[in-house]
């Protein structure tokens, strides 16, 4: 136990000292967005860029980890579509706001962190790989359901994608996989100097990614449906690890290779963190805001319980 103390412990602090300043008025949460912006555009695609195009690529993609993790956040988005769609009668695009909720990871201002605790020698390829399934499958699956949900569904299927991957290539930290990938394919060496550089900014990610976390709950009011924010805090934080339980489970039964047991857990991890950081702009679009906020903020709290948990069973 002592040893899961130690790796969520410190996480939670910084977590904690982000949300004390912020209350403290020594930073505001404007600070937190221009802190974040750094960490997202800055910080993160340093410290893949160079994990990614130092190695082999065989060495940095597991096709197992990623189609199972794949797997279990398709499975918890189709048991979250059903509930929240067809059960609970909510619109698609508020459905779709929810489904994000329970179903997308914050991999790279959460699961990194702890991964890098706890395994470290995993810590970089599962950000990557982790990133790719979020970025390049299951966000976009949301954004569709979203747009349909809104109307823009008269729109060509084929014109919404283009659309939505346009955004996506935009994004700093995809850049950063797609340079890394190709340095590695074309084996090109990277230079000391510059090498240096990019690890001193790519240091600086973890800490400031959970002091950001910290400061912008500092600005989330309490408002908005307890009830369906619960909900969504329960699929987060039990239905989507439970399900890549389910999958590992599965995929031993069926006689599928099995992933290296230090993968397993961090898959387990990465399916264990709260919801996207970005989680409430994307519910800004549709009005949801408030209730987006309200999850996100109990989620946090409550996994702090829920992650030590989690380790204390995987370690």
């Amino acid at each position: 136990m002592l040893t899961v103390i130690a790796i969520t412990l410190p996480i939670f602090l910084v977590v904690g000292l982000g949300f004390g300043a912020t209350k403290a008025g020594l930073f505001s949460t404007a600070d937190m967005r221009i802190f974040g912006r750094f960490v997202i555009s800055i910080a993160l695609p340093a410290l893949l860029f160079t994990a990614i195009a130092k190695r082999d690529v065989a060495e940095v993609f597991d096709p197992g980890f990623m189609g199972l993790y794949a797997a279990a956040s398709l499975l918890v988005m189709g048991v979250a579509y059903v509930w929240f769609h067809h059960i609970r009668g909510m619109s698609l695009q508020q459905a779709g706001i929810c489904i994000m909720g329970v179903a997308c990871s914050n991999s790279g201002y959460m699961a990194f962190p702890i991964i890098l605790l706890a395994f470290p020698d995993r810590a970089a390829e599962v950000l990557a790989m982790s990133l790719m399934v979020e970025n390049l499958l299951m966000i976009p699956l949301v954004l569709i359901l979203i747009a349909i949900g809104k109307g823009r569904g008269s729109a060509s299927l084929g014109m919404m994608v283009w659309g939505i991957v346009r955004d996506l290539m935009r994004r700093p930290l995809i850049l950063a996989l797609i340079a890394g990938l190709a340095w590695s394919v074309l084996k090109l060496p990277l230079p000391e100097v510059v090498d240096r550089g990019l690890v001193m900014i790519a240091t600086s990610s973890v800490a400031l990614a959970l002091f950001v976390i910290g400061g912008s709950l500092a600005g989330i009011a309490f408002r908005g449906n307890l009830a369906l924010a619960g909900q969504i805090m329960l699929g987060k934080l039990v239905l989507h690890p439970f399900a890549g339980l389910l999958v590992l489970g599965l995929a031993a039964a069926l006689g599928a290779p099995m992933l290296a047991p230090d993968l397993r857990a961090c898959l387990l991890i990465a399916c264990a963190v709260p919801m996207l950081g970005v989680y409430p702009i994307f519910a800004q679009e549709v009005g949801m805001e408030g209730l987006a906020s309200l999850a996100m903020l109990g989620t946090t709290a409550m996994s702090f319980f829920t992650l030590s948990l989690a380790l204390a069973l995987l370690l």
